[in-house]
Parts: C-alpha cells; structure tokens; sequence
C-alpha cells in the first residue's frame, strides 16, 4: 500500500543541508509510490521549497514565524505538528542531525508512535520495507520491519543516495500558520565555534588527527590535505582534550558520528571509541608509526610512518595530479 510521507527539510545558514535530499530519497522507497511532501521550518524559508521538489518532493509546506528563526525543541515541534495535523502522513522522515535527535523523540512521544533512529540502508519498499540501523557502537547491524502503526524513521547522512537533481522539476509550495507561544527558551543569536569550510557529518572526504599531531600547529598540513581533497577536517578525543584542536572536531562515541567515502587518520592510535564514530567509512587510510596501533584493525590502507613526513609527501603528489589533470 502507497504511503503519503513527510519529510523534514534542514536548513543551514540559508542553505538546504544534504541530508534533507537524502531523506526524500529514502522518503520515496518508503512511500511505494504515494505522496512525499516536503516540509521546512523557518522564519524564511519557502523560497527553498522548489529546490526540495527537484530532488523528488511531490509538493512542499513551510513553517514561517520570527519565533523560529532559530531551533528550539518547543518551536519546531509546534511548527511540526500544525503540519502533521494537516496533512496526517502514514510515514514520517527525518536526518539523523543534532537537530533530528533532538526533535525526533519529542515527535514521537506526542505521536505514540515508535521511532528507528540512525538509518543506514533500506531494503525493500512501501510496506516490506526493512530498515538497516548499527547497533554497540557499530559492531553489529540491526534489519527493523515495521508491521503495523507510523512509520518514523531518521536517517544517518551521508548513507543513502540521494535522487538526482531535475531543474524542471516544479510543484506546489504552501505554508501553514502556526502560532507558537509559550515557549521555555528563546535563542537570540547563535555564536559557532566550528571551524569553516565543509560540514564534517557531510563530508565526502575526512582528514583526523589525534595526538600523533603533537600540537595545534600539527594540524595545519592536515587542513592543506584536507583543502585540497574538498573535504574536513577531524579529530580524536585524545587531540581534543589535549587542546590541539575544539571540541566541535571530535569524532567517536562522544562526538561525531560520520561515513565519509575517504577517512584519512593520521597520529590516531585507534581507541573503540573513536573507531565506534568512523569505522562504517567507505575508505579508510591510517597513517601512524606503530604498525601494532589498533586504527589498522579497520583499515583499508595503511601506513607505517611518520605523518609529518607522510602528509606532505601526499600533499605534493595531489598538487602535481592537479596540475597535470
């Protein structure tokens, strides 16, 4: 049976993140060929509807208020529901971001409904679709098939495909008036401390160090690589905590969660819990001078050396690939 879904589009300093074209793409495996309509939230944001539409929403409902300009739980959850209780989807899908994981239970509480969370793959479409989930940190892999009630579902990014732009693609864009009030926090303005240039939980390409860095300035030919490749920069708890790099870098079981296609580790020894953020990355190259450090065990590439003299020596031969592309 076809199933109408609701998809939850992320915007980014007014931008549509990644993830929101991935969710419509598992959006319409999910729907077996009924309805998938877009929604976004905001105080500007239906200009962005048409672009959802090119990566396959049928339509689009935005949210606008002043009260959500920024992301608060009590906000778009209101904003959500006015939507929800309008359209009354059979299947709703959300990117499994800060803001998914945040939001999503609070969903799913006022819906009773039950949740997968951290979706990686899905087999299968409309109702014999199976959902594909890590569990223990990675270790192992969980198939979910939902036999009965909503289906609630968010999805890791940078995991599933997403469709294939069509410019002239359009549909409709409506908005719906929510009036959000008693609201326990308001945020006025929001001060970042990420570092610029490429979303790390969207990155195709991942450059981390850990401690082997020795310092914060051992970073600098990292983020060269990094430059070059179009990708992020990463790091270890170890590196973190020992104040090489902030916080907002980490990857693992307490920091970011990421699926790269390229992961390069460099100085990174290889703890579980950083191994529980990066192992499902497509590729994986280690750069450490232990050949017994554990990043190896999940490698698909190693090498044994020093990184300050290993990096460079890739920086060099990706310049001279450039020049001679």
């Amino acid at each position: 049976m076809s199933k109408k879904v609701i998809v939850l589009g992320e915007v980014r300093d007014g931008a549509l993140r990644n993830v929101s074209f991935e969710a419509i793409a598992a959006a319409k495996r999910i729907s077996g060929g009924g309805e998938v309509v877009g929604v976004l939230i905001g105080d500007s944001v239906q200009g962005l509807g048409q672009e959802l539409i090119q990566y396959g929403a049928d339509r689009v409902v935005a949210v606008e208020h002043p009260h959500l300009k920024h992301y608060t739980s009590d906000g778009f959850g209101q904003a959500y529901m006015a939507v929800h209780e309008q359209e009354e989807p059979e299947a709703i899908v959300f990117g499994h971001t800060a803001l998914g994981k945040d939001l999503s239970p609070k969903i799913a509480a006022k819906l009773q409904s039950g949740l997968v969370s951290d979706v990686t793959e899905i087999e299968g479409e409309g109702d014999d679709a199976v959902f594909i989930r890590p569990i223990y940190s990675g270790k192992a892999f969980e198939k979910v098939k939902i036999n009965e009630g909503q289906v609630f579902v968010t999805v890791r990014p940078n995991n599933i495909e997403p469709l294939e732009q069509d410019a002239g693609r359009s549909g409709d864009v409506s908005t719906v008036s929510a009036d959000i009030q008693n609201l326990r926090s308001v945020v006025k303005d929001v001060v970042t401390k990420a570092t610029d240039g490429v979303d790390m939980s969207e990155a195709k390409v991942i450059v981390a160090g850990g401690r082997g860095v020795k310092g914060p300035e051992g970073f600098e030919p990292l983020k060269e690589l990094a430059d070059l490749l179009g990708g992020a920069i990463g790091a270890s708890r170890g590196a973190c905590d020992a104040d090489y790099c902030d916080y907002s870098l980490q990857i693992g079981q307490t920091g970011k969660v990421v699926t790269p296609d390229l992961y390069i580790a460099a100085g990174i020894s290889g703890a579980i819990q950083h191994l529980a953020g990066m192992s499902n990355s497509k590729v994986i190259v280690a750069i450490n001078k232990d050949p017994e450090a554990n990043i190896f065990k999940v490698a698909d590439y190693g090498i044994v050396g020093d990184l300050f003299e290993v990096i460079p020596l890739l920086i060099e031969e990706i310049k001279q690939l450039k020049v001679n592309a």
